[in-house]
């Protein structure tokens, strides 16, 4: 029968025996394709199960100060993650694994049950190497350890605010560290390795991208002057019952930031009780009113117009000035019912300021303090920081160019304040501020003329000399000039100012001989013994000026000729006046 059937349908039989050759030749040859002609493909499959690129971290570049000093620097730490599918079959460990983690049981073994389906987990980050090693020794399944860094800053909270801190990924988020985040981070690398199926390292087969380490970052800022600031402004801030501060020490010839330090601060290698107000850097963010110290600004606007000089007289008395409904007066008597122009700035009469602005106009005030860099941007692209205002009018009435004249009506940051001042010091020359360490001055920039420089030079050193002049701003062995301040706060979410609440202020420079460095001292809302600038901020500035000018070894210019005689060098200057500072 099965005979007969193939003789009638010999077609059928010869198909299915076609069909299965032609399986039979593709089988084959996809065979052959694949060990042969396309192999990269199977290789590539094969890899993907087992070969693995794990990332090589990046070493963050170091910050230092302008002498080397480190500020921050990367350390190597352990971050230990999990497979919690994998962790699932070995419970019994569990309670191992946390008491070596130094976690709670139970917490940990809720969170390992509500993960159980991912194959990824952080355990615990920033280890140190032994720690990190301590657990994996326990060999617990499915518990890997991953190398990277963390910043470390040796100097704490000295210099916090300038130079920020990273965060748990080292990327930058203040300061510094956010500013140049792109030239400190590093590119990281690749590494080849084979794991298993689950995946645990067999071989270490090679790196395939080496990892390119960040570049180095050396600051303007000389930690020695960073860390007499840092203790004369809290030392300041305690003594005055004081809501907080700001310092800043600048070099008048290369524009450099030796100092910069805020009151209160924190600490960046310990962040757990961090408050939003202590990160502030305040002297770039917070702006006020200038207050009396802007007089400096408006006399040389005055010298510099030529229609006076020094001696020229102005009656204050009777220590009021009406301008329609609003006075102007003198908050202290002063030696007569005339003053010269020096005489003014010694006993910082408003009415006195008024009378020379009014002569000379607002706009030559608002175009000098525009030139050195009032209400401008300082350049410095630090994050956060703040522009600040310097109004201009169309028509400059008597009050705006009153108030203007002895600062108020304009706001700044101590950071503009100090660049100001600089200008004074610096011969009238202006050049560039900088937080990274300068190898070369910078080209400056004549923005007031160089005899109206020197003249307020010696005008602001009577500020501080003179009988009736700011004595407790004086430097033992160093002839120095400076301005105190005074400026009521405005009130919060209204207008007007807030009733007992100041800002006490000092800018000055120093020595007199060849000056070369500006300080300005904010001191927010004292509480104590008074509010005054120069009762509550110049000895700040007397002791970091004195400071200053010791560690920076600047001969002294202020000594009794018997001293003078033997001074030899500043130590020797030092001991001469008891290392009183």
């Amino acid at each position: 029968m099965m005979k007969l059937e193939g003789a009638l349908y010999p077609w059928r039989f010869r198909l299915m025996l076609g069909l299965l050759a032609l399986m039979v030749g593709a089988i084959v040859w996809r065979i052959f394709d694949l060990q042969v002609v396309d192999r990269d493909f199977l290789i590539g499959q094969g890899d993907a199960r087992s070969l693995r690129h794990i990332p090589i971290p990046a070493h963050r570049g170091l910050i230092t100060d302008r002498n080397g000093e480190p500020l921050a620097v990367s350390t190597p730490v352990t971050t230990l993650w999990a497979n919690a599918k994998e962790l699932q079959v070995a419970k019994d460990k569990w309670p191992e694994l946390a008491a070596a983690l130094g976690q709670d049981r139970k917490a940990l073994t809720e969170r390992l049950e509500a993960q159980a389906n991912k194959e990824f987990i952080y355990l615990v980050r920033g280890l140190t190497p032994e720690q990190g090693q301590q657990v994996l020794d326990l060999k617990v399944p499915g518990v890997y350890g991953i190398e990277e860094f963390r910043r470390f800053y040796p100097a704490g909270e000295t210099t916090a605010h300038m130079v920020g801190f990273t965060d748990i990924d080292d990327h930058g988020r203040e300061g510094v560290e956010l500013a140049y985040d792109e030239w400190l981070a590093g590119v990281p690398g690749k590494r080849q390795v084979i794991k298993d199926r689950r995946g645990r390292l067999i071989k270490d087969v090679q790196v395939t991208k080496n990892a390119k380490a960040g570049k180095p970052l050396a600051l303007s800022i000389d930690l020695r002057l960073q860390y007499l600031a840092n203790r004369e402004l809290r030392n300041a801030i305690m003594e005055n019952g004081a809501k907080a501060g700001s310092l800043v020490i600048m070099d008048v010839k290369t524009g450099e930031i030796l100092a910069m330090v805020n009151q209160p601060t924190y600490n960046p290698n310990n962040r757990r009780n961090l408050q939003p107000a202590m990160m502030r850097n305040r002297a770039m963010i917070d702006v006020f009113e200038p207050g009396s110290t802007m007089k400096a600004i408006s006399m040389s606007a005055a010298l510099e117009t030529g229609r006076w000089k020094p001696s020229d007289k102005v009656e204050v008395y009777p220590g009021t000035l009406q301008l329609g409904k609003y006075t102007i007066r003198d908050v202290s008597r002063s030696e007569g019912p005339i003053l010269d122009l020096t005489g003014i700035l010694i006993n910082s009469s408003n009415v006195g300021m008024s009378k020379v602005a009014f002569d000379i106009g607002g706009e030559a005030i608002y175009r000098l303090a525009q030139k050195i860099g009032l209400g401008q941007p300082t350049g410095l692209n630090f994050p956060g920081e703040r522009v600040g205002n310097l109004p201009n009018y169309r028509e400059w009435r008597k009050a705006e160019t009153a108030t203007l004249s002895y600062g108020y009506g304009l706001s700044v940051t101590a950071i503009q304040l100090a660049h100001a001042f600089s200008v004074l010091a610096n011969n009238g020359r202006m050049v560039p501020l900088s937080l990274i360490h300068v190898d070369e001055p910078p080209q400056a920039t004549q923005v007031m003329p160089e005899n109206v420089a020197k003249t307020i030079q010696g005008m602001l050193q009577q500020v501080i000399e003179a009988p009736r002049g700011v004595f407790r701003a004086q430097v033992p062995a160093y002839h120095v000039a400076g301005k105190s301040g005074t400026a009521r706060k405005t009130s919060v979410g209204t207008k007007g100012y807030a009733e007992n609440s100041y800002r006490s202020l000092f800018a000055g420079f120093g020595p007199m001989s060849d000056p070369r460095y500006a300080i300005v001292v904010v001191i927010d809302e004292p509480s104590k013994a008074g509010y005054f600038g120069g009762l509550v901020s110049a000895p700040v500035f007397s002791k970091v000026m004195s400071g200053t000018l010791r560690l920076m070894n600047i001969t002294p210019d202020n000594l009794p000729p018997t001293q003078q005689a033997n001074a030899g060098p500043p130590a020797a200057a030092v001991k001469a006046n008891g290392g009183r500072g």
